[in-house]
Formats: structure tokens, C-alpha cells, sequence
């Protein structure tokens, strides 16, 4: 008997669990063989704090301080390391930088730039494809990895249990616990945290409470080596106005994505030719690669709710039901926030006041607005 479980051991489930372990025994309960195995590991790895609506941006500032200063031993390099994001216009487009540079703040500056220096930092870019940049210098490359993996052997260190390739067959609630049956085995618990990615919904339905409208949706994304007359080191990512489309250094080679959202049913996400062949033509357009080879290429689930805010706290109707899911393509990001308030909501039943404070409450996030 646990006092929680969790079901879902990606970034969303792990942070939680690392929380609660704390001060309570937890049970990580995760279906593939390895934890972080989809959205987890799938990740455009970019701490981005003007990126996502006005309630994800916050919540991803009060992450910042995690991030820069996390528990001791919890990571042994910075979880953070400079990177910046430069967001270029074509011709006639330039109008489309002035909605970025509206967003600029003291925290989380953004600078407009000429084309001659946007081409500077960025001179895998097509001249004739900049006609005038803004660059924001607060964006960072996260260690995904490392993010995780502190994550786990926190949890581990606070004698919490994970269990991979136990996938949930039935959830049921009997004698004032949870019964969660993966396999053979039978795990226990008081109370049970929804953790489970793009399977939010699934699980939800398992054991009885009503779905949130969860729609999971696939990005794609390749990796190709770089020009090795061109030093990628500390080039920025590169955006541009008037489509989700980027690229970024990466191991030494270039990772480019169009920022597709395609709705789809969850799933162990695999691009498709299709979007590989787009990709590709993309990133031979707005730079000077040419490609011969794709090294690498991937699709994650991104899972939204009709108002792309994530979804956090109990559940209306099922006791001892806790959701944490609905993170989008910033889950990552979140997660330390989430991880800390969820914990919170969850052993004290009140929301951090730092977070009210700057207008995030439990109302904000709880799933009873999205059902209807």
C-alpha cells in the first residue's frame, strides 16, 4: 500500500513523484521499458519564456529559479546553457516581429535586429530570406536528460519505487484505495496521480472519471549534419515569422522542425514521409544546407485541452483522482512549477500563493473546465 501513485513516468510524472516522495511513499508506474520513452524524449529541449499564452509563460518563469539552483546532487552540470532564439521575417513580413518584441519584458528581453547582424549569428540563414530579425537572448538549451534523470534518482533517494513495462489493465477503487493492476501484480494507494501523456484520457476512463477533452497532437522533426565550413556552436535557433518552422544546433548537426500539430490518437509516434520530405525542403529553402543525408528523424505527441492551459489538480467527481496532464509542448519547461504545486494542492489542499500572486490559481488549471 502507497501512499500515491503515479501513472506516467515522463518529465510530468517523475517531478511529481520526486515531490511527493518527499514525505509520503510513491509508486511510479510507467508502460514502456524505459521511462521518458515518447513526449519525454522527443523534446525540442528550448527553455523559451515568451513561448505559450499568458497562464503557460508564467508558470514557466517561476521554473527559472529550479532550473538555475536545483536541490543538491539533483544534476552534476547546469540543467541550462545559453543558446537565444533568433526569429527572422522575409521581405514584407517584417510587420509580424512587432506581436514578439510586444512580449519583451525585463526578465525576458527581446532585442530588434538588422539583417546584417541577424546573419551573423545565424549565417546558415539565405540572405535573401531575412529582411529584418528580433533575437532573444533569455532562451536556453535545457538538459532534458539530465532534467529527467535527477528527477528519478531523487525519487529512488526518497525510497520511492519505479516500475517500468507495467502497463495499467485496470484501474478500480475498493475499501478507500486505489487498485491499479499491471501484469500479474496488483499496486495500491490512496491516492492516484493521472500523469500519462497523450493516455490522460485513457487512464481517466480506466477508472472512472470523465475524460478532458484531450487532444494529443504529432510534431515532427529531423536531424542532419551541419556545413563544415560553418561553426554551429553558438548560432542561436532560428524561427520565422508566419509559420511554426525552426532549427537549432544539436549535438554538433541541425535539427529542424515545421512546428506541425496534428491531431492524431495517442500512440508511439513515428513521422511520416510525408513531413519528413516537407521538413527537409523547408530547411533547404530558409538556409544554405543541402541535404543529402537525414541523419535522424522523429514524432512527438504534444497533448492539448481546448484552451492549450495545462491541467492540474483533483478531479470533481472521482475521490482521490489527481490530473496532471494537458502540457503541451511545454512540459518541460513546466515542470518543476507543476511538480511543486501540484505537491502542494495535494498534502496541504492550498495553491502556492507566489503563483496566485501573478495569476495562476488552482481554478486556472483545475479540469473541472473542461468538462462540461
Amino acid at each position: 500500500m502507497y501512499d500515491y501513485a503515479v501513472i506516467g513516468a515522463g518529465m510530468a510524472g517523475a517531478s511529481v513523484a520526486f515531490e511527493l516522495a518527499e514525505t509520503g511513499s510513491v509508486a511510479l508506474i510507467e508502460a514502456e521499458a524505459r521511462p521518458g520513452y515518447h513526449s519525454t524524449g522527443r523534446s525540442a529541449a528550448l527553455f523559451t519564456p515568451n513561448y505559450g499564452n499568458t497562464i503557460v509563460r508564467r508558470i514557466n518563469a517561476h521554473s527559472v529559479p529550479f532550473f538555475l539552483d536545483p536541490p543538491p546532487g539533483f544534476a552534476e552540470h547546469p540543467l541550462l546553457t545559453q543558446r537565444g532564439l533568433l526569429t527572422v521575417a522575409a521581405p514584407g513580413d517584417e510587420a509580424g516581429l512587432d506581436a514578439i518584441l510586444a512580449l519583451a519584458s525585463d526578465q525576458a528581453p527581446v532585442h530588434r535586429l538588422p539583417a546584417p547582424e541577424a546573419l551573423a549569428l545565424a549565417p546558415l540563414l539565405r540572405p535573401e530570406k531575412v529582411a529584418a530579425a528580433v533575437f532573444e537572448p533569455g532562451v536556453m538549451d535545457i538538459d532534458v536528460d539530465a532534467l529527467h534523470q535527477g528527477y528519478l534518482r531523487g525519487l529512488k533517494a526518497r525510497g520511492g519505487d519505479l516500475s517500468c513495462r507495467a502497463r495499467a489493465c485496470e484501474i478500480t477503487r475498493r475499501a478507500g484505495h486505489w487498485q491499479v493492476e499491471v501484469g500479474t501484480e496488483k499496486i495500491a494507494a490512496r491516492l492516484l496521480i493521472n500523469a500519462a501523456g497523450a493516455w490522460a484520457d485513457e487512464i481517466a476512463k480506466m477508472a472512472g472519471a470523465r475524460p478532458i477533452g484531450l487532444v494529443p497532437k504529432r510534431r515532427s522533426a529531423i536531424v542532419v549534419n551541419a556545413p563544415t565550413d560553418v561553426d554551429i556552436r553558438t548560432m542561436p535557433a532560428v524561427d520565422t515569422i508566419g509559420s511554426e518552422a525552426y532549427f537549432k544546433p544539436e549535438a554538433g548537426r541541425i535539427m529542424a522542425s515545421l512546428g506541425d500539430e496534428t491531431p492524431t490518437e495517442p500512440q508511439d509516434a513515428r513521422p511520416e514521409e510525408l513531413d519528413i520530405a516537407l521538413i527537409a525542403d523547408w530547411l533547404e529553402r530558409q538556409t544554405t544546407i543541402t541535404l543529402r543525408r537525414i541523419e535522424h528523424s522523429w514524432a512527438g505527441l504534444r497533448s492539448f485541452v481546448a484552451d492549450g492551459a495545462p491541467v492540474v489538480g483533483f478531479d470533481g467527481e472521482r475521490d482521490d483522482f489527481f490530473w496532471l496532464a494537458g502540457q503541451g509542448g511545454y512540459g518541460i519547461m513546466m515542470a518543476p512549477t507543476l511538480a511543486r504545486a501540484s505537491r502542494a494542492l495535494i498534502q496541504t489542499g492550498a495553491f502556492p500563493d507566489e503563483l496566485i500572486a501573478h495569476g495562476v490559481s488552482d481554478e486556472t488549471l483545475s479540469p473541472s473546465r473542461c468538462i462540461s
